[in-house]
């Protein structure tokens, strides 16, 4: 950050009095500028024994597959960003039911929200940020073809839950890339 949202003059990166941390601070008016880690929010889109994975069109990670999420708006409560997200990258209709998976991302400044959801139907068609979409049975996830670790972990759990019979609600910290060994 380099200029004030508020007034438009330059910030400098310092710890404001009462305050424990390095924050962008405006030199005219003084506004202190928060960076807070945003929520990726999407769904675990169920048919029968199948989930819907998309293939991704877009950078990071394209070419790879993972569970429809995007980014939270402003005005929107999690179910329904990733309502809308599951229907802009998939074109599926869902009903949400349970918060499945809640996963910190702090190396990207991130929160991973994942709900479980029932298909309606199984309309279903590449949005702009997918390159397709597909319904995989457990035995056909291309794993090593995931996109992020947050995924992996999510669909690990589905299907751990899914053998047990129960779904809980799994939280936990991912501190590494897919990369990193």
């Amino acid at each position: 950050m380099k200029f004030c949202s508020t007034c438009g003059q330059t910030v400098s990166l310092l710890v404001p009095p009462g305050d424990n941390r390095e924050r962008f601070v405006c030199s005219a008016c003084g506004t202190v500028h928060y960076e807070n880690p945003r929520n990726v929010v999407g769904t675990v889109p169920v048919w029968e024994d199948k989930v819907l994975l998309c293939r991704r069109a877009i950078e990071p990670r394209y070419g790879y597959w993972t569970l429809p999420a995007g980014f939270m708006e402003m005005g929107e409560t999690t179910s329904e960003a990733a309502v809308r997200e599951t229907l802009e990258e998939a074109g599926a209709r869902v009903e949400i039911q349970n918060l499945f998976s809640l996963l910190n991302v702090p190396r990207v400044h991130q929160v991973h929200l994942f709900y479980l959801a029932r298909l309606l139907d199984t309309n279903i068609a590449a949005g702009e940020e997918s390159l397709e979409v597909r319904l995989f049975e457990e035995h056909e996830i291309p794993w090593d073809d995931l996109a992020f670790p947050t995924i992996v972990q999510t669909l690990r759990f589905f299907f751990a839950d899914r053998e047990s019979g129960s779904y809980g609600l799994h939280t936990g910290d991912v501190l590494r890339s897919l990369r990193e060994p």
